[in-house]
């Protein structure tokens, strides 16, 4: 019997954390699907990028894990698991002001579906400090974001900033 997870989140951008979040989860399960979250027209969340954009900068990042596939999905967490046939769902923790949040989201995704698991991984020490929405502040700022998101989520930042600056 394989096992599937699945590692969701809106990944806007995906950064280097996220990266090293899914290669590490995808040694321990025989399949990750990493699960873009499109967003929900009954809780509009602005995004940088496009559901399509940042499942194509995922895809890209992790091309090489033969075990990882990359897919946009809508509604809730545990519900495209459950249509995937994945048992657990893979969080990254950056620090312990992640716990709380986490710990509320698996025991959320334990009372709707209880025989879907959540399991987190720490993130590695050089990515602890690294968010998207710190990525997104910083790129929008003209700061420079190289080494903490892979190269083509840097520069298409940067033209995505840069574009807005010149308007």
């Amino acid at each position: 019997m394989s096992t599937i997870a699945v590692y969701p989140g809106s990944f806007d951008p995906i950064t280097n954390g996220h990266i090293d979040v899914a290669r590490r989860a995808a040694r321990i399960f025989d399949e990750l699907i990493v699960a873009v979250y499109a967003g929900d027209e009954h809780a509009p969340k602005h995004h940088i990028f496009s559901a399509d954009e940042r499942c194509a900068f995922a895809r890209d990042a992790l091309a090489d894990v033969a075990n990882i596939r990359v897919e946009i999905y809508q509604g809730l967490s545990v519900a495209y698991a459950h249509m995937v046939g994945a048992a657990t769902i893979v969080r990254g923790l950056r620090a312990v002001s992640d716990f709380e949040y986490e710990f509320k989201f698996a025991h959320m995704n334990r009372h709707l579906a209880p025989e879907i698991d959540v399991v987190c991984l720490m993130t590695s020490s050089q990515h602890s400090f690294v968010s998207s929405s710190f990525i997104r502040e910083v790129a929008s700022l003209g700061g420079d974001v190289h080494g903490l998101v892979p190269e083509p989520v840097a520069e298409a930042l940067a033209e995505r900033f840069g574009a807005m600056v010149r308007e």
